[in-house]
């Protein structure tokens, strides 16, 4: 029996002297207070409704517990948790408790401040608006935008309903078009202007901006004008027998058009012998455009 009290007194004495100085530790720690900013989650928001404006993220939180403890305490360990599931819509008022703010074991929350928050909650609503793209700069000397185009063209934004009611657009990132002298074709990011309203799902967007020549004008003279169905058996004449066509287009196509390209015409249909005062027509040439035709009218006989 002695031998089996004495046997390992070593140990035995190491481990109660172990055990005495943890005891001394923890025994001997003073408790003290601390505080310190910590984040605010919101959960539980009802999916019908949408939180107003810029609510605060932080509180202040006061903490005892050990020394030891509160020297060890990384602020990421305190976390307040504010749960909204019984919000509905208009202003509310919301207490913010001790227990809401999860902290380590050994520690305990004195006071949070604020105490209460007040919440504006409003009905959520979604709408679609065009995206506009963000044309940045100018292209090179003797070129112009023409067509811009987005794919896709519409957004879902969602939102407070008074914030989606005014949201008329979503825009994209800036997109250079400096010295360009052909199409710019990018991919880039859609946003909305207002803080409080999101893109439901689509985040980027191809945009295709039309790089043309600046168009020039050129008149185009005695081009022949034609009498078109006539009557058979009957004799047509007009005055003047030519007319001078005004034209505006890409550059190229402008330099390279001739009289007989043109076609323009007085509309004979119907009429019998007599004489007429009518209006000149065309048929709109490829690539230009016709701006004026002088004169309008031309006197026509018919015999």
């Amino acid at each position: 029996m002695r031998r089996r009290i004495f046997g390992h007194l070593g140990l035995k004495v190491l481990s109660i002297a172990l055990a005495t100085l943890v005891w001394w530790m923890v025994a001997g720690q003073r408790e003290a207070e601390r505080s310190l900013r910590a984040p605010l989650e919101f959960r539980n928001i009802p999916d019908q409704l949408e939180l107003v404006g810029e609510p605060t993220g932080l509180v202040d939180v006061r903490l005892r517990g050990t020394t030891g403890a509160l020297a060890q305490l990384q602020t990421s360990e305190v976390v307040a948790v504010l749960d909204l599931k019984g919000a509905r819509p208009g202003r509310r008022l919301f207490h913010i408790l001790p227990g809401d703010v999860s902290v380590p074991t050994g520690i305990k929350v004195l006071q949070v401040t604020p105490s209460t928050l007040s919440l504006t909650f409003e009905s959520a609503a979604v709408r679609t608006v065009p995206v506009v793209p963000d044309i940045d700069d100018e292209p090179a000397s003797g070129f112009e935008v023409g067509t811009v185009t987005s794919d896709p063209p519409l957004v879902e934004v969602a939102g407070p309903s008074s914030a989606v009611a005014d949201a008329t657009e979503a825009t994209t990132e800036p997109i250079s078009i400096r010295g360009a002298t052909q199409s710019v074709v990018d991919t880039v990011t859609i946003g909305v202007n207002d803080a409080s309203v999101r893109l439901r799902t689509q985040r980027t967007a191809v945009v295709t901006i039309e790089i043309r020549p600046v168009p020039v004008e050129r008149v185009v003279d005695h081009v022949p004008l034609e009498l078109r169905n006539a009557g058979t058996r009957l004799i047509s004449t007009a005055s003047p027998g030519d007319v001078t066509v005004h034209l505006r287009g890409a550059p190229k196509a402008i330099a390279a058009v001739h009289g007989a390209d043109l076609k323009v015409y007085a509309d004979l249909s119907g009429l019998g012998r007599g004489r007429y005062n009518l209006p000149v027509r065309f048929d709109p040439p490829h690539d230009m455009t016709i701006t004026s035709v002088a004169p309008a009218q031309v006197d026509v006989r018919i015999r």
